[in-house]
Order: structure tokens, then sequence, then C-alpha cells
């Protein structure tokens, strides 16, 4: 006998954990829709070439490649026709280019897919997961003005997770790049510079500064200050913000066009009433993808910084250059939920939820299973969600039954109850029970179920 078991770096739930799972995805579908973003599923395979755009490096290593059983017995030397997607933005690409002329410009779309990447097998490092992506993309240009848009975006889908306070960071690669001009670091080192800042959280500020001054790099003593000391700038409230880009005086073209960029994002989310908490400017920031050309974003629960970025992203110039001559630029986030769930799951922010089911109608005997599915039906017609014991069974274990699955409240009809036309109501969370007649059944139950909802809103 084969025992039976999940291969390693997935994520699989009881039903009321994938309830409160699910309720994530249906609040950031929700916040998504309400900024106007239109829905895109792109299929879980796409032809390894277009999948594989830059052949060989890390990507490639933790791709995984489909093969039938067929092609299996005429393989060659090369790669299988097949591979999964490891992202969603590279499906985007392809998606656009493909339906470039079906489509209309700013194209605001979001994505909430699973994706697959071999990674090494350890805990919340995940194979299978879930990613949440929004993008607005632009044919031949795109104004800095959805730059803003998206940590607003950021700040309702968090607010409404009621996880926790956050911090959306910002910063700007064309600041970042204008600033290491003024400082002789050029072309091909601006990168490498560049991916060395951006660690600075995971291997604290002695760690990078020995790189930098070693081999590959090796820059003066004085350029690393002032390096190290740009990337410390942290505000703390819109005005401080404002300020601490004053505060970095005259520099180059490129550095004051990131500037004046960011001081329009910083104004236009003050105007979209996102709170000053929500947001600030952390100089360190770079992102690792090399695509990013404009304003990066990472968001960080304030409590919880080991946690990582929670939701990442940025401007970028070319979205589709593999697959056509227009140039798409655009500006987009992520939010990695599966890895986030895991994480909100071991800090204890998010709690098992109940049952989905909002009512088991019992039946104690049966001369009562004709009742009950009507019973059932009347309160479904109510829009509350029933479950129906179809045997009968002891009282105890019926109880007993809705207490592990997670329903509040059992509705029973004993001989007593069917003579003077009510049913009692069970709610099993405190503990108590209520008579009620059966025209009035369905507004008691719809009440108690509002108030338990609100009540969990207040929390």
């Amino acid at each position: 006998m084969i025992k039976p078991r999940t291969p390693p770096g997935v994520m699989e739930l009881l039903p009321r954990d994938q309830i409160a799972f699910q309720r994530m995805l249906d609040t950031i579908r929700h916040t998504f829709e309400q900024f106007g973003f239109l829905p895109v599923e792109t299929p879980v395979m796409e032809l390894t070439d277009v999948l594989l755009t830059k052949s060989g490096g890390e990507t490639e290593r933790q791709v995984y490649f489909l093969q039938s059983t067929g092609a299996l017995e005429r393989a060659t030397d090369g790669l299988p026709e097949l591979a999964l997607r490891f992202d969603l933005t590279v499906p985007l690409a392809r998606y656009v280019a493909e339906h470039e002329h079906e489509l209309a410009f700013p194209f605001r779309r979001y994505q909430m897919q699973r994706v697959y990447r071999g990674e090494r097998a350890q805990r919340g490092r995940f194979r299978e997961f879930y990613q949440c992506d929004i993008d607005v993309i632009g044919k031949d240009a795109l104004s800095p003005r959805f730059d803003a848009e998206v940590p607003a975006v950021i700040a309702a889908v968090f607010e409404r997770l009621a996880i926790g306070e956050f911090t959306i960071q910002l910063n700007h690669r064309k600041l970042l790049r204008g600033y290491f001009e003024g400082l002789g670091i050029e072309g091909e080192a601006q990168m490498l510079v560049l991916r060395e800042l951006d660690k600075l959280d995971k291997r604290g500020a002695n760690a990078v500064r020995a790189t930098l001054a070693g081999d590959g790099f090796g820059l003066a003593p004085d350029v690393i200050d002032t390096l190290m000391a740009f990337s410390q700038v942290r505000s703390t409230g819109h005005a401080d913000a404002l300020a601490k880009l004053d505060a970095l005086g005259a520099g180059t073209a490129l550095l004051d066009e990131g500037r004046d960029e960011l001081r329009a994002i910083l104004n236009q989310l003050k105007a979209l009433g996102v709170a000053e908490s929500r947001y600030a400017l952390n100089l360190s920031i770079a992102r690792g993808l090399d695509y990013y050309t404009g304003v990066v974003y990472e968001t960080t629960l304030d409590a919880y910084p080991q946690i990582g970025s929670i939701c990442s992203g940025g401007r970028y110039e070319n979205l589709a250059g593999h697959y056509t001559k227009s140039k798409l630029p655009g500006v987009g986030i992520s939010i990695g939920l599966t890895r986030l769930f895991f994480q909100l799951k071991d800090a204890g922010l998010v709690a098992t939820a109940e049952s989905s089911v909002d009512v088991l109608v019992a039946l104690l005997d049966e001369a009562g299973l004709e009742h009950a599915l009507a019973q059932s039906q009347r309160l479904r017609s109510a829009g509350l969600n029933v479950e129906t014991q179809l045997e009968p069974r002891k009282l105890a274990k019926q109880l007993q039954y809705a207490d592990k699955a997670g329903i509040r409240f059992v509705v029973m009809r004993g001989e007593d109850e069917a003579a003077r036309n009510v049913v009692t109501v069970k709610d099993l969370r405190r503990g108590e029970q209520f008579e009620v007649t059966e025209a009035e059944l369905s507004a008691a139950l719809l009440v108690e179920r509002e108030q338990l909802r609100s009540a969990a809103g207040n929390a």
C-alpha cells in the first residue's frame, strides 16, 4: 500500500483554513476590481521557447518542464515543448503581445493564479504558490500618475485584509542611478551596487560594506560611507518624506527626474487619502530584477519585519520586448499569497475560519426528512448557506459533527416543536439555544449572522 503524502513545497489546507485563504483571495479580488482592474487568466503551461526568452541562469534551473508519455517515447536531446509558468509576468507579456490589437490601452489587468518553481524544499518556500498581480500597461507611453495609484491599491488591500499595521516603502531607480552617477559609479557597476544595497536588510550593513570595498567593486571608503548614509534614509510622514528628498541636494539630471517623480507620487497618495503612516521613503530598496526602471515598492508588516516584503513591484519600460516591436511600458505589483498566508498563520495573525455553512438542519427521525429538506430550501432562498442531515442520528452526534465542522447554528425540530410550530436553534459558539417560529426562522438566523460578521469586523 502506498503511503498518502503530498510532495514537498506545496500547501494543502483543511477546509476551514481553505475558507480563510479563499476569503483573502476574495478580498484581494474585490479590491482590485474596485480600482478598475480586469481579470485575466493564462494557461498554467506555456511553450518553452516563449516562456524562456533568456536561456540559462537561475530561472531555467527552477522551471518545471512538461512531457507527455507519448512524447517521452520520442524524446530528443532538446528541451520539452511545454513548461509550467514560474511567474505571472512573462505570461502577461506574451498575452499582451498576442492580443495587442484587441486590448484597450492603458490595459489594467489583475491575475490571481498558481505558479511553479523548483525551489529547494525548506520551511516557508513553496514550489506551487498563488500570486496575485496587478499591472497597468501603456502603448508607447504610460503616465507616471499610474505609479501613485498602485500603492493606493496596495493600501486598500492590506487595510481590508486587517492583518496589522503595514508600510509601503518607496524608492526610485532613476534617483538611485542619478545619485550613483554623482559619485562616479557608472555603467554596469551601477547595477552591481544596486543589487548589493538591495541586500542590506538580509545581510546587514557590515557585510554589504565589506563587499563594496572588496574585489569586483573596490570603492573608496568615503564613497562607501556616502552610499551607506544614503541607503539609511527613511521617512516618517508625508512632510518628512518631501524634506528628505530636498535634503539630497543638487544632483544629476537623472537624480532630479527621479526625485520629481517621487514627489508627485507622494502628493498623489495624499490626494488619494492614503494615510501618511502607510507609506515612507526607503532609499535602500532597489528590487533585484533588472527591468525596473522607475519607482519601486516593497510592503512590510510593521510588527513583523522578519516576514520580509509582503507585496512588491515597480515601473518598467518595456514589458513585451521579446515578443513585439511595440513599446509597452507598465507598472505593477505582486502579492505572493501562499507564502504570506503561511507566515501569517505561523505568526498567529490569521485564524482558522468558521465554516462557510451557516446552519445545519438536524434530522431527529426518519419521519422528519421531507420537512427538513423543505426547511433547508426555505433557508437557502433567504440567503443562508445550509447543510441538511440526510440520515437520522443521535442528536449529540449531530451537534458534535457541527461543532467539529465549524458550523455555528443547528436547527432542530422534534415532535414537541412540531406540535407548537416552532424550531429550536442551538448556537454552538455561545452554548445557548432558543426557540423561534418557523415563519420567523430565516429572519432570526440572518440577524444572528450579521451580528457575528459585525463583531468580527470590529474585532
